[in-house]
């Protein structure tokens, strides 16, 4: 599969003073007619005829870099005021603004024409089912358009084209970048993740959003946000007119009904579970289907009934499948259109992924991103769902994130799951035994005696010891992980994927049995 360059490949040049304009910042005397044609806050990245966003960082002011950035072609710099003393030498113009990021954002926007205006955009946020559900979308939008494009945590794609994505939400001139090669080769209709830090960061300042998706607010980024009304405050503030048009909310938890009510602009809610309370769009008799999908009617606000077909198990992904329908519906696309489209909706790496079926020697293994304790909860609920025998969980938590959320995963995982392995995700600097023990004091709140609890380092072997323990019937499932390929322990980055531990495993088992 080719990787996407994400620019286009022509920007029509725009003055500098027009730029400084939409992004609110003092034009230096005599440098108005400068001449732009990219953006970048990557010095690394920096072409000639770029505007280089000096932003404040936490380790480090981007304008350290103003020097390489301009040796690479950038003819003027965005920043704030202590910037603008560090870039004070770079020898090309600077632009200064109070709020750096925020300005960045709307310069990013001017570069490159308003790109996000030219397409049926469709922004995705919330907690858990972010990237499934955007995938998902990117189907339900093929249904009626020919070119949609995609970006998120696992990757960015132009039609057949795609590249590994470094972040959920990139920072903003690369998404403006981005939309704007969408619309060179030819979308009309897009999605993108968007984040709540990238939110708070400004990364989506000046995107214009067809459509805002919530999908629900789970407790998790509260080193970053400090407070679930701080973190739900973020994901709110592209539910309003001078963002999107429209906004489709799911209200199968409290902070989508509380948003549901304070949203400025016009919604569309949805109701996924029994308990939910009536919704515009409400889902009805959900049932697991031969493949291992989900089957459901979903009742549209005039009361019709639309049979919808999911690619991916489980109460969470029919929630999942049933935001994107009505998402892509309320971007334009006929309701049977976006329903065949979901049907044939790509397989998302490393969320709900099969990595081996079941046969007469081995079990079903499945890779998941889940990393909350609702997350988790929800994945091992949807592997009942198609499992005869036992639900064996391997999983861990991040170091340097979070710890509040650890006793939770390990509290889930004991009730959700019938064998529970503890190991170690991306510890980082942190000890890896401080993090599995604070995973297991949730565990003991469900199970005190440790029945059928193990604790195994590292991970290769803690799913190599999940398997030896399954029989053909079990399904064995690792989380926390998903797409990723390395582990990240004291700082090193060392090549590892779950899928390809679980192969391991098989071809070892395999040895000792022959």
């Amino acid at each position: 599969m080719p990787e996407l360059a994400l620019r286009p490949s022509r920007v029509e040049p725009v003055a500098l003073r027009v730029v400084a304009e939409r992004a609110h910042a003092d034009v230096p005397p005599g440098a108005g007619d400068v001449v732009l044609t990219g953006a970048t806050v990557d010095s690394r990245q920096a072409r000639p005829g770029d505007l280089f966003g000096a932003l404040p960082g936490e380790a480090m002011h981007g304008a350290t870099f103003a020097a390489q950035a301009v040796a690479s072609g950038a003819v003027a710099i965005l920043t704030d005021a202590e910037g603008a003393v560090l870039a004070a030498e770079a020898g090309v113009p600077v632009l200064i603004a109070e709020d750096a990021r925020e300005a960045m954002g709307w310069a990013s926007v001017a570069v490159y024409d308003d790109p996000s205006r030219r397409l049926a955009l469709i922004g995705v946020t919330g907690t858990n089912g972010k990237t499934t559900t955007s995938f998902l979308i990117e189907g339900a939008l093929s249904g009626h358009h020919s070119v949609t494009g995609l970006m998120g945590t696992v990757e960015a794609r132009i039609g057949a084209e795609s590249r590994i994505s470094e972040r959920t939400t990139v920072e903003a001139p690369a998404l403006q970048a981005a939309l704007a090669l969408m619309v060179e080769r030819g979308a009309t209709a897009a999605v993108t993740e968007a984040s709540s830090q990238a939110i708070a960061l400004e990364r989506v300042t000046g995107t214009h959003f067809a459509v805002a998706l919530f999908t629900n607010l789970q407790y998790e980024h509260l080193d970053f946000h400090h407070t679930m009304e701080e973190y739900f405050a973020q994901k709110a503030r592209i539910f309003a007119p001078d963002v999107s048009e429209r906004g489709v909310i799911l209200i199968d938890d409290e902070w989508g009904r509380k948003l549901a009510r304070e949203a400025t602009i016009p919604v569309e809610t949805v109701g996924t579970r029994a308990d939910s309370p009536r919704a515009d769009w409400n889902v009805d008799g959900a049932t697991v289907t031969e493949r291992g999908g989900m089957a459901f009617t979903l009742i549209a606000p005039d009361g019709t009934r639309h049979a919808v077909v999911s690619p991916l198990p489980g109460a969470i992904n029919v929630s999942n499948a049933a935001g994107a329908v009505v998402a892509a519906h309320a971007a334009g696309v006929p309701i049977d259109d976006a329903i065949a489209g979901l049907a044939r909706a790509r397989p998302v790496p490393g969320r709900t992924e099969v990595v081996t079926l079941r046969d007469d020697a081995t079990p079903m293994t499945v890779v998941d991103y889940a990393h909350t304790p609702d997350g988790l909860a929800a994945v091992l609920d949807a592997m009942r769902g198609i499992t005869p025998g036992r639900v064996i969980v391997v999983f861990g938590c991040d170091g340097l994130r979070d710890d509040s959320k650890r006793p939770g995963l390990g509290q889930a995982a004991a009730t959700h799951a019938d064998i529970v392995i503890v190991t170690d995700e991306n510890p980082r600097t942190e000890s890896p035994g401080f993090i599995r023990s604070r995973i297991l004091a949730g565990v003991d709140a469900e199970r005190p005696d440790r029945t059928d609890v193990y604790e195994i380092a590292p991970r290769s072997e803690a799913v190599l010891a999940a398997m030896r323990l399954a029989t053909p019937a079990d399904t064995v499932i690792t989380t926390g992980k998903g797409h990723e390929t390395t582990q990240e322990i004291d700082g090193v980055h060392y090549p590892y994927t779950d899928a390809g531990a679980f192969r391991d495993a098989i071809e070892a088992i395999a040895g000792e049995r022959a």
